[in-house]
């Protein structure tokens, strides 16, 4: 009696393990959802959904072990073994992968007569997924020598051409080492050590020679990025701390980024985002990053961008619209009550005013998310309609609750941050092109806001400029729906021989993976 009470008691802690599991996976598939069909719904919506799959990641493990126990103490009891839990339906395997059969032995004789009279009728397949180990091979390139029994000439084909000198690692593999350095953050210390284990002697300085000349060949491709993203309209621009290596110690540098994303307002140019490095945050390089450039500039309030905001600019002026998303920030922080209950009895209270100002703002959100794709002109005609009565109407309650508010009150900081630049801030009234927040530039600067706590700091200012190059091309690819690492493979085999006037064939936006015939060739 008592081991079937146990054996109960287990059994109802696994199905509510089970039951907890899959309310967390319908909720992360509900936030996804959402998320595809109506953009970012919230300043913190990609950090919840990482919490979330953490989460989920959590309770599976605990149901598949609370499981196994409640089964053990079933058959230990001598009870029925408990129902298995529900779990979510998995897809099929793709189709394109390799099946290999494994026939279980037939029987020799009916097992219930012990006739030999057996006749097939139909079987039952299950497929598991596997993995085979990455396998390395050595390619050998024979060119064959020939002479001319006439003229006794000697003939030869040419040398294939190799994208780094002495040409002994293959594009796929240089391909894959880029990738893994500044798609995923891999440093290449790290690289050497797993390609060790598996037998391959690389070392670190071998790996950084073949890295460098892999920049060096795709710098044409990374200048026609540069081109097209410097003939947009309008720009997101943002920036992020990289700590590069000095003498004795490392300085905070910068990358800096510049994202052309049409596709919020109908536009048919393809996105791309361009980067670059420096040890500083002076104004001096976003003048002179965007020296020849003038349109829409989406970014924060930092006083960099000043200089590019004057009349009397050579390359002419350029007009800025700033973040809703950094304006709401403030507010939020002092509005969130989920963070207050975490904090405890001495947390500060949740300020009304910053609450009244998140719930305004977010009005404007969910118009600007049913907008989202339409020409400039039906944006501009929406926003006109719906958006600009809400707009003065916040605009007029800050103004009156900033007056009644000390110098010293907590939530005077994010109002006067919107008051004394509400003009740069209701810009995307008046022109359909300007995008509510500058996500788009944060959303790009994330892998190095994630990389450098892998890699610590750049080596130089040299290889904080190869990063930001390298990260073009990657970023640009992602953008575009385009797996970096098979781009970046084919096109370090078509590179050299590709001509010049076509090169635009191979940008991400034009470039299309090669067959599966043309791989097995």
């Amino acid at each position: 009696m008592i081991l079937s009470e146990r054996a109960m008691r287990i059994e109802a802690q696994a199905a509510a393990s089970s039951t907890e599991a899959m309310i967390a996976h319908l909720k992360l598939m509900i936030e996804k959802l959402r998320r595809e069909l109506y953009g970012q719904r919230s300043e913190r919506t990609t950090r919840l959904i990482d919490q979330m799959e953490l989460q989920l990641e959590e309770l599976e493990a605990k149901a598949t072990e609370d499981e196994l126990s409640a089964e053990a103490a079933a058959l230990q009891a001598s009870l029925p073994a408990p129902a298995p839990r529900r779990r979510p339906s998995r897809k099929p395997f793709p189709e394109h992968l390799p099946r290999e059969r494994v026939v279980i032995a037939a029987p020799s004789s009916c097992p219930c007569c012990g006739s030999m009279k057996l006749s097939k009728f139909g079987e039952d397949v299950t497929e598991t997924l596997e993995v085979i180990p990455r396998q390395w091979k050595v390619i050998q390139t024979v060119r064959e020598k020939f002479t001319c029994r006439a003229c006794e000439a000697i003939s030869q084909p040419p040398a294939p051409f190799h994208v780094t000198p002495r040409g002994f690692v293959g594009p796929n593999l240089l391909a894959m080492v880029l990738f893994e350095k500044f798609g995923q953050h891999q440093p290449l210390n790290r690289q050497s050590e797993r390609y060790g284990r598996e037998g391959i002697d690389l070392p670190v300085s071998t790996l950084a020679d073949q890295v460098g000349a892999a920049t060096a060949a795709l710098a044409p491709l990374h200048e026609r990025i540069a081109r097209h993203v410097m003939a947009a309209e309008r720009l997101h621009a943002d920036d992020t701390t990289v700590p590069i290596l000095a003498k004795g110690k490392t300085d905070t540098g910068r990358i800096w980024t510049y994202v052309r994303d049409d596709r919020p307002f109908g536009g048919a140019d393809p996105p791309a985002a361009l980067y670059f490095a420096s040890r500083d945050r002076r104004q001096e390089h976003p003048d002179a990053h965007l020296a020849a450039w003038s349109g829409i500039l989406q970014a924060d309030a930092y006083g960099g961008y000043n200089g590019l905001y004057d009349p009397a600019r050579p390359g002419g002026r350029v007009t800025s619209a700033l973040c809703w998303s950094h304006a709401r920030r403030g507010f939020f922080e002092l509005a969130d009550i989920a963070a207050s209950a975490r904090r405890g009895p001495g947390a500060a209270p949740v300020s009304p005013i910053a609450l009244e100002a998140v719930t305004r703002i977010d009005v404007l959100f969910a118009i600007e998310r049913e907008i989202n794709g339409l020409s400039a002109d039906a944006r501009r005609q929406v926003r006109q309609e719906r958006s600009r009565p809400l707009v003065e109407d916040l605009r007029t309650w800050l103004g009156e609750q900033r007056v009644r508010l000390s110098r010293s009150a907590t939530v005077a900081k994010p109002i006067d941050y919107m008051l004394k630049r509400w003009d740069r801030f209701a810009s995307f009234l008046d022109d359909g092109r300007v995008c509510l927040t500058n996500n788009a530039a944060e959303r790009a600067l994330r892998g190095f806001a994630l990389g450098r706590k892998a890699w610590l700091f750049a080596g130089s200012s040299r290889g904080a400029e190869r990063a930001a190059a390298i990260a073009t091309l990657i970023q640009t690819a992602k953008l575009n729906d385009v797996d970096p690492q098979a781009w970046l493979a084919d096109v370090l085999v078509r590179i050299a021989g590709h001509p010049i006037h076509r090169l635009d064939d191979l940008l991400p936006w034009n470039w299309s993976p090669p067959s599966i015939t043309a791989i097995a060739a």
